[in-house]
């Protein structure tokens, strides 16, 4: 009876995550606004259109890069609202939500913007070591280096030494 009882359980759990996964076919405010270009340097100037406004105007929000709210006006395609913000210089690079709210009906659509750090054209990047001021172990002198290889090991066998004799007990 148990065995009964947990078969019938685990297919109504089964049923259940089932209807969980499938979902309804329209997904509701998200999606729908086209960002371009969808990956840009802080500074550029961005295009977004959609065509889910109905008489194509809209208020948008670039708030979340920084560059605030802007306007979305019918578009020389039918049925599209487009607009343009400029992406500030102090954007941080990262993924950003741009969110256009319809002037007809309050329907909210969404597009990502990619704002990236890239290097200028024909800019070079550094190549060898830096100078710091501080020297390296091997300097231009042979000579200077070999004496102090050598002072160094006349000093770890002179305190190698001072050790032995005090742990005999002849004391120092």
């Amino acid at each position: 009876m148990r065995r009964t009882a947990r078969l019938l359980t685990g297919a109504a759990l089964a049923a259940g995550s089932v209807g969980l996964v499938v979902g309804p076919a329209y997904g509701g405010d998200s999606g729908g606004l086209e960002v371009f270009p969808s990956s840009v340097e802080p500074g550029g100037e961005v295009t977004v259109h959609t065509e889910f406004c109905p008489r194509g105007a809209a208020a948008g929000d670039a708030s979340a890069v920084g560059a605030g709210t802007f306007t979305l006006s019918p578009s020389t395609h039918d049925e599209q609202a487009a607009g343009r913000f400029r992406v500030p210089p102090s954007a941080q690079p990262g993924t950003y939500e741009i969110v256009a709210t319809c002037a007809e009906g309050g329907r909210k659509v969404t597009g990502d913007l990619v704002v990236t750090l890239t290097a200028p054209r024909g800019q070079t990047h550094p190549r060898g070591g830096v100078k710091t001021g501080v020297g390296g172990a091997f300097g231009r002198d042979p000579v200077q280096t070999a004496a102090g290889v050598t002072a160094l090991a006349v000093a770890a066998a002179g305190g190698t030494w001072l050790l032995h004799r005090r742990a005999r007990g002849d004391g120092i």
